[in-house]
């Protein structure tokens, strides 16, 4: 993936029409193109990668602690407490970044006042700019795999990369001071080397460092920004789930439909086989049975219809509620479904016994017969004494 690096100016002097250098870097690594345009015509370019920015050393507050093992939540409340007695002014105004703890227990850190970070965030989303790293000027510089350190000059100041994590800003300083602040093996880059140096590393190897992991990008985009991704992807599982829950009910309501019709279509399928039903209650029941007498010769009991009708008529509160329907030895059956309740009238009792029809309430339903075939309790029979 390319990727574009900017050297900012000050931030107290950045405008939209402020020049900055920018280099242009392949997938490799390497400088693709390298120049000077303002910030707004920088914006302007079409396809610009994500952008990674380093501040001017003037504006690049650099320095480490030594801290024992801690997790990671202690190594930030250390670093702010430690903090607290660096800065000038109030440390609620400051953001203040840091790296993880290295191998030899330091851990770099940087701050800048949050006004001026909110500043530059909205002047980068004004030019078309899209912020994915924020550092320090040094972290531009590249490492060596001798482990040396590299240093340059930049604007009047002194430019030192120790490693991946740590860096360091100086006012310009002296050549002689130079291997007091960098050691013996400092590796310079681009001209001018100062002397008793090995030869120069190329001027375009500025571009190439590596990011060091950590750097005040959080303090450019700000709670808002992130407070604003949030709530996209909220709104986008908000919408997710309300169209899931649409479709859900469009499928309920279609499989509900097809129920319906193929019960509609059952029932008639039933009354046009066995046109002698005079009211079907359950149809595959009621198939059933029929097909059973008539395998076995017999057209249809006799007792059957007139039971049937005077139930359809007298009991309606029956109507979708039958779960099984038995007519045996002149006795109609009717088996409820669970979660049917008998009505608290007996009026329609009444009503069958005028047709000359009893019915017993059983633990599953109703049974009706003919007030004839009623049992009649066992009791003393009386004798006629001649």
């Amino acid at each position: 993936m390319s990727l574009l690096r900017m050297a900012l100016p000050p931030l107290a002097d950045l405008q939209a029409n402020s020049e900055v250098t920018f280099a242009w870097l392949e997938r490799n690594g390497q400088v693709r193109e390298e120049g000077r345009c303002t910030l707004a015509q920088l914006g302007q370019r079409a396809k610009l990668p994500a952008l990674e920015a380093y501040l001017h050393p003037q504006d690049s507050v650099l320095a480490s602690l030594e801290l024992p093992p801690l997790p990671a939540a202690k190594v930030t409340a250390a670093v702010q407490c430690a903090v607290a007695g660096l800065i000038l002014g109030a440390p609620q105004q400051m953001f203040i970044a840091h790296g993880r703890r290295d191998d030899h227990g330091r851990v770099a850190l940087a701050w800048l006042p949050r006004d001026a970070l909110a500043r530059l965030g909205a002047l980068l989303r004004q030019c078309g700019l899209t912020l994915r790293g924020l550092f320090p000027a040094a972290y531009a510089l590249p490492t060596v795999a001798s482990g040396a350190s590299v240093a340059c000059r930049w604007d009047g100041y002194l430019l030192l990369r120790h490693s991946l994590l740590h860096a360091e800003v100086y006012p310009e300083a002296a050549d002689a001071d130079l291997l007091t602040l960098a050691g013996p093996d400092v590796q310079w880059l681009g001209d001018a080397a100062p002397a008793g140096l090995p030869a120069p590393l190329p001027s375009q190897q500025r571009w190439a460092g590596p990011a060091p992991g950590w750097g005040l990008h959080a303090g450019v985009l700000g709670r808002g920004h992130a407070a604003q991704g949030w709530g996209k992807a909220l709104a986008c599982c908000a919408l997710a789930v309300a169209v899931w829950a649409l479709g859900l009910n469009l499928y309920a309501a279609r499989e509900a439909a097809r129920g319906q019709q193929l019960k509609a279509q059952i029932h008639q399928r039933v009354k046009q086989a066995f046109p002698e039903l005079p009211v079907i209650l359950n149809p595959l029941q009621q198939a059933r049975q029929q097909l059973a007498a008539r395998q076995s010769g017999v057209a249809g009991e006799a007792g059957f219809t007139p039971l049937i009708q005077h139930a359809a008529t007298a009991m309606p509160f029956i109507a979708a509620s039958v779960q099984e329907l038995v007519f045996e030895n002149g006795e109609l059956q009717l088996t409820l479904l669970a979660d049917s309740r008998k009505p608290a009238d007996h009026a329609w009792q009444a009503t069958l016994a005028e047709a000359g029809i009893q019915a017993s309430a059983s633990d599953a339903g109703w049974t009706l017969r003919p007030m004839a075939a009623a049992p009649t309790p066992d009791g003393p029979k009386e004798v006629d004494d001649e």
